[in-house]
């Protein structure tokens, strides 16, 4: 399987960036991120798109043009890394933690009933590892409850799901463009709408209330400074107008990478559902060996970069800011413990994938030989050492 080639992005950055460079300092910001902006709107298909200084801005600012603040509850799936949670808290909202159902990844709508209260305001959906849950599910939910709908789509730049593209199902997609996501400028966010007033105040809300939305004055109110800077949104812009080629080139090592490992013991690759066009943003597998985390981390010491071995990715109402509840969320915790999502970027080379597979397997026969956890890992870690260790 050969891996598609695409442009390279440093012949538009340099033909566009001395310019940027040129006009600075500007106050005004110049017009690159107004620029990107337009063509994000476009390339969505969206009505409003706004850019700020990260994927944590952009939840933040949609938060707040959604009429989240303090004493409101928001559901959240406990399947979902600390920056999805820490604007709610930012802005005075307390996190309603949701579990996940393991057969599809997607949110445990039962769950989410049994925790809507007179208070609870909206609910965030997370497109982790680039998979989208079923948005008709989701805006049905929402219209029963009257909840906003915020979709955290950080990875999934390139997903559709039943016709529809992640981030543009709800009141606002909120996406991230640090280093690693398929859609990058270093670092960077932007948000997406169909509805004018959030925009608006999402906008106003980036620059300390400036400008302000029409019939208020600017910075009447407390907001904060999440601006994208014009460098970075000339970054952001150069990917942009190549990002159907990053999205292609994501999925086709994703298929590579899953293909080398298709008959490995103890391993499954975890297939998106058939009305739904997944972004490849990693390679996800089910893991089904003995102490599964155990062999994640085994992993990312020997190279293999993965979401719980090198991050360690675990659902956020077990976070020790987080322990509200002493009802966990099991469903997420055991799709946490037993997936092996590879964390990939556009610079893996065909070379690079086969020496993650050829680890992957190698170390997968090892531990299914054994049945257990090598003699060197930790002494707290689930199972029985092998009697003979492993020629790692």
């Amino acid at each position: 399987m050969t891996l598609p080639c695409i442009a390279d992005g440093a012949q538009l950055l340099t033909e566009h960036f001395a310019a940027v460079v040129g006009q600075m300092p500007d106050p005004s910001g110049g017009p690159a991120a107004g620029q990107l902006e337009h063509e994000l709107a476009e390339a969505f298909g969206v009505s409003h798109a706004i850019a700020v200084s990260s994927g944590t801005a952009a939840l933040h600012a949609a938060l707040s043009a959604c009429g989240i603040g303090p004493g409101d509850h928001v559901l959240v799936p406990a399947l979902t890394v600390v920056m999805t949670v820490a604007p709610l808290v930012a802005i005075g909202a307390t996190p309603v933690f949701v579990d996940s159902d393991p057969a599809t990844l997607d949110l445990d709508y039962d769950d989410a009933a049994r925790k809507v209260t007179a208070r609870t305001r909206a609910i965030i959906s997370v497109h982790l590892w680039g998979r989208m849950g079923d948005p008709g599910a989701l805006t049905a939910f929402a219209a029963e409850y009257g909840l906003a709908v915020i979709e955290d789509a950080a990875q999934a730049a390139g997903t559709e799901r039943d016709g529809q593209r992640a981030g543009a199902v709800g009141d606002a997609g909120c996406f991230s463009m640090k280093d690693g996501k398929i859609l990058w400028s270093g670092e960077g966010g932007f948000l997406l709408t169909a509805r004018r007033d959030v925009a608006e105040h999402a906008a106003a809300f980036r620059s300390h209330w400036q400008p302000a939305p029409p019939g208020q004055t600017a910075q009447s109110r407390l907001a904060t400074n999440a601006r994208l800077a014009a460098p970075l949104a000339m970054i952001a812009l150069a990917n942009l107008r190549r990002l159907p080629a990053l999205v292609g080139l994501r999925r086709a090592q994703t298929r590579h990478l899953l293909h080398a490992l298709k008959r490995v013991p103890g391993l499954a690759a975890v297939a998106p559902t058939t009305r739904e066009e997944w972004n490849g943003f990693a390679a996800l597998l089910h893991i089904d060996l003995p102490n599964p985390r155990g062999f994640a981390d085994h992993l990312a010491q020997h190279g293999v970069p993965n979401s719980t071995g090198s991050f360690g990715l675990v659902p956020c109402d077990r976070r020790p800011m987080f322990t509200f509840s002493d009802r966990p969320c099991r469903g997420a915790a055991e799709i946490l413990d037993r997936t092996l999502a590879v964390i990939l970027t556009e610079r893996d080379t065909e070379a690079a994938l086969d020496h993650y597979a050829t680890i992957i397997a190698r170390e997968a026969a090892a531990w299914t030989a054994c049945g257990a956890i090598p003699r060197s890992a930790p002494a707290n870690q689930l199972g029985t050492p092998c009697r003979r260790r492993p020629n790692f």
